[in-house]
């Protein structure tokens, strides 16, 4: 079933829209063996990106493997869910897990786990431990598997920030760089929904990735490509919108790719034929009531000094919080408070710092903390 506009899950075929250069650059590195970091705020269609870029691979040299690790909680969780993942991917077939399994890690005896339905989809434990497997043989594996194979591998990690919330997580990725960095047949793209910590992992020169690969920092698709794509599918089902009200959507979501596809589906459900004003309106209206229980959610445990400044950023302050006008209007607390509140916002993913000015990442949590937030 085709669908006029696509979110909430990875995007596919017409319901991808634009990132022609990031698909270039991204395409050079997988075919030249670079290490890849995708670097974006949430909602910005990373993983779909990825996708497409594998979706247009034709070399019979190079396997890719993808994988989400945002369920893992330590290291050995890490380890798991990446052997598993290579062994299956790279097995073939699954009366060829067992000689694989055997082949390369030895001792461990595989276990496999049908779906119950006919897609012939399986699920693979491994019981990988320290006592079973070491670090080195884990994350070896795709090295030793693509030499056997006379392949490139090319490991896709999701959520690869969840490495910095291991225990111990700074020996951890000492462990993990200092083995991929000598792998000669296997690359890697890496990327996640928490772009502070990404940038922690990976821009600081203390830690252990930093300058791991090629770093890409996706930007917003622009508002004429998105206003293309926007009239082109409304024409496609039969519906009429202008390229004003085109503009509006984007404009009003800050172009966030998942709110642009999500605003204007809500906007093709309002309409009859021709969008309308109050089209628009109502398909906002919507739209914000499907993401509040999300904001309820975020919000929840912060105190009421993180709300205040939160507030301060819906009514367009930027800058300037110290000054005794805004620490009183908005009952900030002291001036020393304030780098607390800034430092303790980031770190939950719900402001960025951008220049000398402070940010929501997500455009619709400043509509919904202006005008549904609880006082």
């Amino acid at each position: 079933m085709e669908k006029p506009f696509a979110y909430g899950s990875y995007v596919f075929g017409d319901n991808f829209t634009d990132r022609v250069k990031e698909t270039k650059r991204i395409s050079a590195n997988f075919n030249a063996g670079i290490n890849t970091i995708l670097i974006a705020p949430r909602r910005q269609g990373k993983t779909s990106l990825v996708n497409h870029v594998i979706e247009g691979m034709d070399n019979p040299s190079i396997k890719i493997i993808t994988m989400d690790i945002y369920d893992c909680r330590s290291e050995y969780d890490f380890y798991e869910r990446f052997a598993s993942e290579i062994v299956k991917a790279t097995a073939g077939k699954i009366e060829n897990i067992s000689r694989t399994v055997s082949d390369f890690l030895g001792r461990i005896t595989p276990k496999i786990s049908l779906s119950p339905d006919a897609s012939n989809e399986f699920s693979l434990s491994l019981g990988i431990s320290p006592k079973t497997v070491s670090a080195k043989e884990a994350l070896d594996l795709p090295e030793r598997i693509a030499t056997r194979k006379n392949v490139h591998i090319i490991v896709c990690i999701d959520e690869f920030q969840q490495i910095g919330e291991f225990p111990n997580s700074l020996d951890v990725q000492k462990r993990i760089r200092g083995i991929w960095q000598l792998q000669k047949n296997v690359s890697y793209c890496l990327y996640g929904s928490k772009k502070h910590s990404m940038e922690k992992l990976f821009q600081s020169r203390k830690m252990p990735f930093y300058q791991f690969g090629d770093m890409i920092f996706m930007e917003k698709i622009p508002t004429e490509d998105w206003v293309k794509y926007i009239c082109s599918r409304f024409e496609r089902f039969g519906k009429s919108i202008s390229i004003q009200q085109a503009q509006h959507i984007c404009e009003k979501v800050e172009n966030y790719s998942s709110y642009v596809q999500q605003y204007a589906w809500s906007v093709m459900v309002e309409a009859k034929d021709t969008v309308t004003d109050e089209d628009l309106e109502n398909g906002f209206k919507s739209l914000m009531n499907q993401v509040s229980a999300l904001f309820v959610e975020q919000t929840a445990g912060l105190t009421s000094y993180q709300m205040n400044f939160l507030r301060a950023l819906s009514d367009d302050i930027h800058s300037g919080f110290t000054s005794a006008e805004v620490l009183t209007e908005y009952r900030l607390g002291s001036k020393s408070n304030v780098a607390r509140l800034q430092k303790s916002l980031i770190e939950k993913e719900l402001i960025e710092k951008i220049g000398n000015g402070y940010y929501f990442i997500d455009p619709l949590l400043k509509a919904w903390i202006k005008t549904a937030a609880p006082r």
